[in-house]
Formats: C-alpha cells, sequence, structure tokens
C-alpha cells in the first residue's frame, strides 16, 4: 500500500513538472509568449543637393530613410515603424555654411503635421500618415514580399496601397527589407512594443577654405528598440548615419550624389575606428555592447548611467564602449516614448 502510494504521488509530481515545462515560455526575465527578432534598416540618399548660385544659397541635402521592424520565427513582419531624417544644410557661393550648426533637426515623424504635406496631397495626408500606412500593410509580409511589391515609377503600384500612400516607396522598402534581413533575436517576445529614436546634428560641418572642400555632415543617430510591459528594454539596436556633403569655395557640390551612404553598423569594420580605439573596438561592436548594456533597463536607468564627459565612467562598461554615449541616451528615450 505504501508503495502504491508512494509512486502514485511520484507520478504527480513528474506529471506536474512536466506540465510546468510545457505549459511556460516564460524566460528567466519574465518575458512570455514567443520570441521575436528585432530589425533596423536605412536607405540614405544625397541626391538632392543642389549648388549655391549667384542668385540663391545652395543645399547639402541629406535623406535618412529608417525602418525598424519585429520579426517572427516565420520570417513576417510584426512591427514596423518608419521614419526619415531630412537634413538641409545651406551653403553659400563664398563656400561657407549658413544654416545654424546648434539648430534641432527634427525627422519627420517628430515634425508630424508641421510638415505640411496635407495640404498638397492628392489624397489628403501628412507624411506620417502616409509612413505608418505603408508599415501597416507591410506587417504580416516578409522580406521577399516586401521586395517583390509592385512599383511604377517609384510609387506603389497596388491600387489600395496607393489609396493610403501616395508618396515614392522604394526607400521605405530599402529599409523595411534591410531590417529584416538584418533581425536578430536580441531578447524580443510577443507583445512587447516596439519603439525608434531619431536624432540628427550638423555640428561637425565646415567652411571650404583655400586648403580644400568644405563638408556639410549630417550625423543621425538612431535606436530601434522594444519594451516589455514592466517599461523595461528587451532589446535594443544603436546604429548611425554619417552623410558627408563636401562643396567646394564656390558652392558647388562636388560629392557623389548617387553615392550609397552606408550607416555605420553597415560599415563595420571598415568605418575604421579600431585601430585608433583605447579598447581596439570598432564604432558598430561598441554600439552593440551599449544597446546590450541597456537591455533589461528602463529609459530612466539608462538615462542615470554615471558619465565623464560624455563617457561610461563604470570601468565594466568603459571596457567595452569607449565613444561618448550623450547620443545614445537621447535616441534611447525618444525610442522607448514612441514605444506603443
Amino acid at each position: 500500500m505504501k508503495k502504491k502510494l508512494l509512486s502514485l504521488v511520484s507520478a504527480t509530481v513528474l506529471s506536474a513538472v512536466v506540465l510546468a515545462g510545457c505549459g511556460s515560455q516564460s524566460d528567466s526575465t519574465g518575458a512570455t509568449g514567443a520570441e521575436l527578432k528585432t530589425g533596423l534598416g536605412t536607405s540614405v540618399s544625397i541626391s538632392s543637393s543642389e549648388d549655391a548660385t549667384a542668385d540663391a544659397d545652395g543645399k547639402a541635402q541629406a535623406d535618412a530613410t529608417i525602418a525598424a521592424v519585429t520579426v517572427d520565427g516565420n520570417g513576417k513582419i510584426t512591427q514596423c515603424i518608419i521614419d526619415i531624417a531630412q537634413t538641409e544644410i545651406g551653403v553659400s557661393a563664398q563656400g561657407t555654411i549658413t544654416s545654424d550648426l546648434n539648430a534641432e533637426y527634427p525627422s519627420k515623424r517628430e515634425l508630424g503635421d508641421n510638415y505640411g504635406m496635407k495640404k498638397a496631397s492628392a489624397i489628403g495626408k501628412e507624411w506620417y500618415e502616409q509612413a505608418d500606412a505603408f508599415a501597416a500593410w507591410a506587417v504580416g509580409k516578409t522580406a521577399s514580399d516586401i521586395s517583390g511589391m509592385a512599383i511604377s515609377e517609384g510609387y506603389a503600384g497596388d491600387a489600395d496601397l496607393a489609396a493610403s500612400v501616395s508618396i515614392h516607396v522604394t526607400g521605405f522598402q530599402a529599409a523595411v527589407v534591410e531590417a529584416v534581413n538584418n533581425a536578430t533575436a536580441l531578447g524580443a517576445h510577443e507583445g512587447d512594443k516596439l519603439g525608434l529614436g531619431v536624432s540628427t546634428k550638423i555640428s561637425n560641418s565646415e567652411d571650404a577654405s583655400a586648403e580644400g572642400d568644405g563638408t556639410a555632415e549630417a550625423y543621425t543617430t538612431i535606436s530601434a528598440l522594444t519594451v516589455g510591459s514592466d517599461g523595461k528594454i528587451t532589446s535594443d539596436i544603436i546604429d548611425a548615419v554619417q552623410a558627408k556633403i563636401t562643396f567646394d569655395a564656390n558652392g558647388a557640390i562636388t560629392a557623389d550624389t548617387a553615392a550609397d551612404v552606408k550607416s555605420k553598423n553597415e560599415l563595420g569594420e571598415a568605418y575604421g575606428m579600431k585601430k585608433a580605439s583605447a579598447i581596439g573596438k570598432e564604432w558598430n561592436e561598441q554600439a552593440a555592447a551599449y544597446a546590450a548594456y541597456t537591455v533589461g533597463k528602463t529609459a530612466d536607468e539608462v538615462a542615470g548611467t554615471a558619465m565623464e564627459e560624455g563617457r561610461a565612467a563604470d570601468a565594466d562598461l568603459a571596457a567595452s564602449v569607449s565613444v561618448h554615449i550623450t547620443d545614445f541616451n537621447s535616441v534611447i528615450a525618444k525610442a522607448v516614448a514612441a514605444a506603443k
């Protein structure tokens, strides 16, 4: 009788353990739901740049289309956000920068209704509304689906999509495809919210001189991340686009305006920081290390990271991240706030 009772108890306990193991998808961080991959993609053009003339300033223009996605185990997009950092830097016929080097350059999404597309739009929709419509259309699709979408002269070829997206979609397409193809399992799970943060500065721009061309530099820092129900970051990707547009002493653009401008993550070791780095790490390695450091933290905790002159003060963190982190923290705060 005792043996039968012992066997029954043992079987009950074993069954409970097995059921507990099979019935939960929770991991050690408390996340639930299926694992998702997080991806970030950029598509950058400087082709709208124009020479200065005797009558008007020229412009060095960088248009960085940015897409953030989450992707499920079948390669299908579950969330998508699209933004553009459109940076126009004035250039005079005397080869000087005419824009305020300390000005803020909000993205098109941040501008919202102030971007002013609605009044000129054939479908009566603002830029962010059209970007959101494209992002919603992309949900449930794979990279192959997006790559194979119908496009006519840069516009959506599908009538239903064109009814809500009347602007060119080639940049959207390229950025979303890259984001899906780059997507990696970094800790996101089903139910987490996706956020995108963008910040652009032009303070590194320089006038032309007798020694050489000037440079209009649009430097855009990006964070694509996911946030759990507890407000903590569950995955994070940090990248930057450093678009350098050269011009001569007469304000003529000398840069190749058809050039492919790669982000720092895309450049990888070709960016060339490792050889000059005190810790022997490339920029993309340091950005990835800082992104990993933010996982499990709230935006306030990230903002509270100890710094000395813009760099990480903690010895362990500084051993893997020697670059300035102030811009990283800024876009992370924006991305968390945008995660809905």
